[in-house]
């Protein structure tokens, strides 16, 4: 069932949301329902809305996503804020993401699938903590992305701390492969060597 944006409430001044369907929002309604804030996610057939980004998330995005693609094998390409979706009812945007180059479409493309994806990143926010750390890697690794990683802010320096996982496939959740502070430096999904300390954040 498609939702409808409620018609009663169209002459009022003010912020207008959509009328959620009783069984929840679909992929479907999160594409094409009108005037939807930038970035918003579909979790659970709810919309979830992005509150103003620290400065930290907007540097660390930037950071990652240059390391990435400047160590990025042929066949595989960096997008940063796309819409993945994962099934009918979810459907979050990671910070960056790995994709396989024949999974891109077009300029115009909106979205990819999980199984495009060989990585996922979320940088933590105040706002967004909980989705980060728990509700997020828990879908991701359902729906088969083989990696993750999560990225918080360390106290004193405010220097990344990426921690990274790697998919148990009999399991189909994530186990903790490292924790890195001054050097993202690792071997899969592919080579990666990444200065992360607050130094490279402070050239950004």
């Amino acid at each position: 069932m498609t939702a409808e944006p409620g018609a009663a409430h169209d002459s009022e001044p003010g912020i207008h949301l959509p009328v959620p369907p009783p069984e929840g929002f679909t992929v479907d309604d999160l594409f094409t329902l009108p005037n939807l804030p930038p970035h918003t996610e579909l979790i659970d057939g709810s919309l979830v809305f992005v509150s103003p980004q620290r400065d930290f998330r907007s540097i660390v995005i930037d950071l990652l996503m240059v390391g990435l693609r400047r160590k990025l094998p042929s066949g595989l390409k960096v997008r940063r804020e796309m819409t993945v979706v994962l099934n009918d009812r979810n459907a979050p945007e990671p910070d960056v993401c790995v994709i396989r180059a024949d999974a891109f479409t077009g300029r115009e493309q909106t979205r990819y699938r999980a199984e495009d994806l060989l990585l996922a990143v979320e940088v933590v926010s105040p706002d967004s903590e909980a989705r980060d750390r728990d509700t997020k890697p828990l879908k991701y690794a359902a729906a088969g992305i083989p990696h993750f990683w999560l990225v918080e802010m360390a106290e004193g320096d405010q220097h990344p701390v990426v921690r990274t996982y790697t998919l148990d496939p009999a399991s189909r959740t994530y186990v903790l492969t490292g924790i890195h502070h001054d050097k993202l430096e690792l071997s899969v999904p592919f080579g990666i060597d990444i200065d992360i300390s607050s130094g490279a954040l402070d050239e950004l």
